[in-house]
């Protein structure tokens, strides 16, 4: 530990008596100035035992003493020392008044020790603080790297970290959840920090912060109002971890060098080098053409021990876009990533300055995704595809519950009473993401799990949502795709020459058509509706007939107009 006033009164060579502030000894002294200036205050940092002969001071007014011992303890000073025979032969009862008026420590300095033996004292004491605090953290260093290659990896790390520190640790993932923590009880407050720690994914890698005071747990073995730092994990723009510790106090030196080691061992285990990721990804790519191709067997091939496990039961496609272009983004006809190696994770490829990030949202999937997958042991292909993300996840894993929790959070943000078109307009802040999901496949049928996920992303584009299920798709309803404009200008081409027939005023064609198609051409029952003549109706039928130069017996041609009507009709939305 650092010197103290008592540390250098119990140092037998100094000679130092007590005169004032005895119970402030415990103080740690960061360093021994000498000043005779009437007023030193300016030229201290706080922390420093001043060392004075009183030359330019009259030590014995009262006031004048009670200013000045005012001033010193105002601007932090640990304790005066005042040298005995040198201007006065005794120390001054107006400075020891106002010493012990203040509080502050005021030390007797015999004669025959010159201050240079106390500020050497100080000096060789911090030096051996530091030793020992190096040392210490060395210690420390040696520790944690024979726990962070043992079988348990970052949790014996965490755990030796903890006993450093006499505090907790605990270490978030990519995704922000915590994936270990030490004491066990440190979970519990690790996972009240998790707004803290996305504030600090958000910045780039390496970044850190203070978190002040808890939200308490008396159960706790560490004080409710721990200190909290939080440490980023990561080489490049991306954080890939985040390092949790709280203690009860700053951390010092030997804390410091254990934290940081600490920070170098878990990056080294949370980053994969890039050659690595590039060749997972490639695998990945190669896997994934192979399916696509209809080619099972020599995809089982390819994907070994890597991706095996997943080709051996139902598995789930899905394929996620993210652009500025959003609602206006054009289907692709197959994954790019399936013909070429694939490119640097989305969230890592160069942008210029300003340049939206369209591509952020696919990353934090991919993270969320592959995160959860981690946690549970399952295996999940991700091949990063441009603007796209194509995904293999294990049907009801934990993967596929990942994708689902995160849509969620991305639709609570958008906000669910919000229309398709405004939504529409939060792609420009490159907040746009849609994901459609295939229903369960095996490896021979990835082919149609692919165009089931194309389907689902159509639809999910379409209706300004974030996630559509293929399930859902065949489940709902076909006249929400009506609203398409190319549907709509078909449909207005169809009907025109009836809507120009109705506007001369000689009948009402549209809706005669409209009745006679609900009531599946009953015509007693349309006429009804209308309020008129069956004859009436039938001739009406005729001449949509003519106008049209299409017949009506002809069910392509009912469910072509019937169609046409929905998509002008009123109650159309767009």
């Amino acid at each position: 530990m650092p010197p103290t006033l008592a540390s250098l009164v119990h140092h037998t060579a100094l000679k130092l008596s007590v005169l004032a502030g005895e119970d402030r000894l415990e103080t740690p002294v960061r360093w021994a100035h000498v000043s005779e200036l009437a007023d030193p205050v300016p030229y201290m940092e706080g922390g420093e035992l001043l060392l004075i002969t009183a030359m330019q001071l009259n030590a014995e007014d009262p006031d004048e003493m009670s200013r000045y011992v005012r001033r010193l303890a105002g601007a932090g000073v640990v304790g005066l020392g005042f040298a005995i025979g040198v201007k006065y032969d005794e120390v001054p009862t107006a400075l020891v008044a106002a010493a012990k008026e203040e509080g502050l420590p005021l030390l007797g300095v015999p004669r025959r020790t010159p201050f240079i033996a106390i500020s050497k004292a100080v000096s060789a004491a911090i030096a051996a603080d530091q030793y020992r605090a190096v040392t210490a953290g060395f210690e420390a260093q040696r520790e944690l790297t024979r726990a962070a290659i043992g079988a348990e990896g970052p949790a014996a790390l965490l755990a030796r970290l903890a006993v450093h520190l006499d505090g907790w640790a605990a270490l978030y993932d990519v995704s922000g959840s915590v994936v270990a923590a030490a004491p066990d009880w440190a979970a519990r407050r690790a996972a009240r920090l998790t707004a803290d720690v996305e504030r600090l994914r958000a910045r780039p890698a390496p970044a850190s912060v203070v978190v002040g005071g808890s939200d308490g747990d008396a159960a706790e073995d560490l004080a409710a109002a721990d200190r909290v730092e939080l440490q980023s994990l990561g080489t490049g723009r991306r954080t890939r971890g985040v390092l949790a510790v709280g203690t009860g106090a700053p951390l010092g030196t030997a804390e410091r060098y254990a934290v940081n080691s600490a920070v170098a061992l878990l990056t080294l285990t949370t980053e994969r080098s890039r050659s690595l990721q590039e060749a997972e990804q490639r695998l990945g790519a190669a896997v994934l053409r192979m399916l696509l191709a209809g080619e099972p067997d020599h995809a089982r091939a390819v994907a070994g021990r890597l991706y095996g496990g997943l080709l051996d039961a139902p598995f789930r496609m899905l394929v996620a876009e993210a652009a500025p272009g959003g609602a206006a983004q054009q289907q692709h006809p197959a994954p790019a990533a399936a013909d070429a190696a694939p490119a640097e994770h989305p969230a890592d490829a160069g942008r210029g300055a300003g340049e939206p990030d369209g591509t952020a949202p696919l990353a934090a999937l991919a993270d969320a995704m592959e995160s959860a997958a981690a946690r549970t042991g399952e295996s999940v292909l991700v091949v990063p595809d441009g603007e796209r993300l194509i995904v293999l996840a294990p049907d009801g894993g934990a993967a596929v519950s990942a994708c689902a929790e995160y849509a969620e959070g991305v639709e609570s943000r958008r906000g669910t009473a919000a229309r398709p078109r405004d939504r529409g307009a939060a792609a420009h802040q490159g907040d746009d993401l849609v994901i459609g999901l295939s229903a369960p496949a095996g490896p021979i049928a990835a082919g149609g799990a692919y165009r089931q996920a194309e389907q689902a992303l159509s639809v999910a584009r379409r209706r300004g949502r974030v996630l559509v299920e293929h399930e859902q798709v065949a489940a709902g309803s076909v006249l929400p795709l009506l609203a398409d404009d190319a549907v709509r200008a078909f449909a207005d081409g169809m009907l025109r020459a009836l809507h120009e027939h109705d506007a001369t005023g000689r009948g009402d064609l549209v809706a005669s058509l409209r009745a006679w198609l609900s009531r599946h051409g009953q015509w007693d029952a349309a006429a009804a509706d209308l309020g008129v003549h069956r004859h009436t109706l039938r001739y009406r039928m005729r001449r949509v007939e003519e106008i049209l130069g299409r017949s009506l017996d002809d069910p392509d041609v009912r469910m072509e107009l019937w169609l046409a009507l929905k998509a002008t009709g009123p109650g159309t939305s767009a």
